[in-house]
């Protein structure tokens, strides 16, 4: 094949020929927008998140300054409350010289409705603040808020309950010393075994300065920004001038993983059939699908190594821009494969002819799914016929068997009479043991389960069997089954319905006497008990084999073809699995697998 290679220092003409490129390699416009496209979100989210770092670090650092002044506050507070006229206007001094500091807005303490007692500026004293705060729940955490001042300026306001008298403070006074019972701060003065009052201490510091200092490095973060964004671009448009100039290189070591790794690892099979009909390549997975080796088939006839249905699919194409594709079964070791198959011709850009391509995958595990999905939604078909069918019919069965009786009671002197009303009470039983299968089969399995001995179910099963296997001749071999009671969550009722029904159909095949062969085995790789059932009698055909399990299928003249339908769907609703093997004149086994805790 051949392949045109570009040197960015040619350019080819609209007649083929090459001619020097003028100038140094030019960047596209659509890489700079698409560079500046890439790269600006880039720097936004990292400008963004650096000024984000910057105001946590200030919130932090500014609730740690407003947090030690409250600590500094509260501990000249305690050590004037070691004299003997410590008061509420000693505290108002304190706040008005710890305020002095140029950062302090305000220092202010408000008893627990939010009037003010005592601020650095007397004249608010007796108004409100923060009323819109919880006090019952502050603690000793000290907390914080941005508010604005009333100069419409940010204040950083830091706040948490006013407890001075923390610890185990206990005032002595000498006899004559006087207390003032107005006074806000008397409660702290006290035993400490009195609980102190509800008070909050604020602090409003001035974020003006913090503020500045982050707008400045808000402005040198976006100079920055600028910077870097241009020696990016710059940097993507000297990458992509040099990657102008290794294209040739870059273009033909494409070409060689696109041959031999993508072709080789593709999860489909490959063969390429060379211009004489013979074969020039094959992937792995072709090799596992056909079995074929590429050492032994390389160069010889596709006709003589590959299955004619391929060979046949290729001498299909007829039209050089056509693709050929079929689904083809083909033999394979001991059983058969589908394929999804598709060929077509392989053509250079002179239109010369080079061979042919193949295409196969395998869907025979999608193929068998495909018929599982068609028969579940025949049988939910089915089933939702029968209980509609069944629930029309039942109704008029109890009339007519109402008059059946009617009459055997009515003429039960006249022998004949009472003979056909036995017979229509008999038949009219019997189509509602149909209704019965019907209407079970037809609704959701509802399993009550329950930790039960499956050798038990077994056992009980073959006990209702029993005398009518004796009237037969038939002979219960029960030589392979477990002593262990094999216990397993399931719905015992069920899975005695599906025995009866397997021992049933067992000695029913063997009307001339035989062996009924019952084991109970453990299979501790998979975790389940398998259940056994083999008999001599006539066995089924391959071909009735298929359908064994269909609703309505049955090769008894008396049967409704509901018996095996009905096992099926109990054994999978318990996420068992049951199979029958058998040969006609050899006999019949039915093998029942249930996981040992159910599903």
């Amino acid at each position: 094949m051949g392949v045109e290679t570009y040197s960015p220092g040619n350019f080819m003409t609209k007649d083929n020929t090459t001619q020097p490129r003028a100038g140094w390699a030019r960047i596209s416009p659509w890489v700079i927008m698409g560079s500046l496209l890439v790269m600006v979100p880039i720097f936004i989210f990292m400008t963004t998140e650096s000024i984000k770092t910057q105001r946590k670090n200030m919130t932090l650092m500014l609730s740690q300054k407003g947090d030690a002044l409250i600590r500094a506050f509260e501990a000249g507070t305690r050590t004037g409350m070691m004299g003997m006229d410590w008061s509420g206007a000693r505290v108002q001094r304190l706040i008005m010289e710890t305020a002095e500091q140029p950062d302090i807005l305000y220092i202010l303490i408000t008893d627990r409705n939010g009037k003010i007692v005592a601020h650095n500026q007397p004249d608010n004293i007796g108004k409100e603040h923060g009323i819109d705060l919880d006090r019952e729940k502050l603690g000793d955490t000290v907390q914080w808020r941005i508010l604005e001042g009333p100069d419409k300026k940010p204040v950083f306001e830091v706040y948490r309950r006013f407890n001075p008298a923390w610890g185990k403070v206990i005032v002595f006074r000498p006899r004559h010393f006087r207390r003032d019972n107005q006074d806000w701060f008397l409660p702290h003065m006290v035993p400490y075994r009195v609980k102190p009052p509800v008070q909050t201490i604020f602090v409003g510091l001035n974020m003006e300065p913090v503020e500045q200092l982050i707008r400045e490095n808000i402005k040198q973060k976006l100079i920055l920004a600028v910077i870097l964004l241009m020696y990016g671009v710059l940097g993507i448009g000297s990458i992509m001038i040099a990657q102008n100039y290794r294209s040739a290189k870059t273009s033909l070591s494409r070409i060689k993983a696109f041959s031999d790794t993508l072709v080789q690892n593709m999860p489909i099979g490959l063969i390429f059939i060379g211009e004489e009909g013979r074969l020039a390549a094959l992937n792995d997975v072709s090799e596992k699908l056909l079995t074929l080796s590429l050492r032994d088939v390389m160069g010889k006839k596709a006709s003589d190594v590959l299955p004619q249905q391929i060979t046949g699919l290729i001498d299909d194409l007829k039209n050089p821009d056509e693709v050929s594709s079929r689904d083809l079964p083909i033999a394979s070791r001991d059983k058969t494969m589908i394929f999804e198959a598709s060929a077509s011709i392989l053509r250079d850009e002179n239109d010369t002819f080079l061979g042919h391509i193949v295409l196969l995958r395998d869907i025979t595990e999608i193929e068998h799914l495909k018929r599982e999905v068609e028969r579940k939604e025949r049988l939910a078909s089915i089933g939702s016929l029968a209980a509609g069918v069944a629930h029309e019919i039942r109704n008029p069965l109890s009339s007519i068997k109402g008059f059946a009786t009617y009459f055997k009671e009515r003429y039960r002197d006249i022998p004949d009479d009472q003979k056909i009303a036995d017979i229509m009470i008999g038949e009219v039983e019997r189509l509602n043991r149909v209704i019965g299968q019907l209407l079970d089969f037809s609704r959701p399995m509802d399993l009550r389960r329950s930790p039960s001995s499956v050798l038990e179910l077994v056992n009980h099963s073959l006990g209702m069997i029993e005398k009518q296997a004796q009237e037969k001749g038939i002979v219960i071999d029960q030589g392979m089954m477990s002593d262990d009671p094999c216990i397993a969550s399931i719905d015992p009722d069920k899975i005695g319905q599906v025995m009866l029904n397997v021992f049933l159909n067992a000695v029913e095949a063997m009307d001339g006497g035989g062996t009924l062969s019952v084991s109970l085995q453990k299979d501790e790789v998979r975790s389940r008990f398998i259940i056994g059932v083999g008999d001599t009698g006539q066995g089924i055909s391959e071909e009735d084999l298929l359908h064994v399990f269909d609703p309505y299928f049955t090769t008894k003249q008396s049967g409704t073809g509901l018996g095996l339908a009905l096992v099926h769907k109990i054994i999978e609703a318990h996420d068992g699995e049951i199979k029958i093997e058998s040969r006609t004149g050899e006999g019949t086994t039915v093998s029942v697998m249930l996981p040992y805790g159910g599903a």
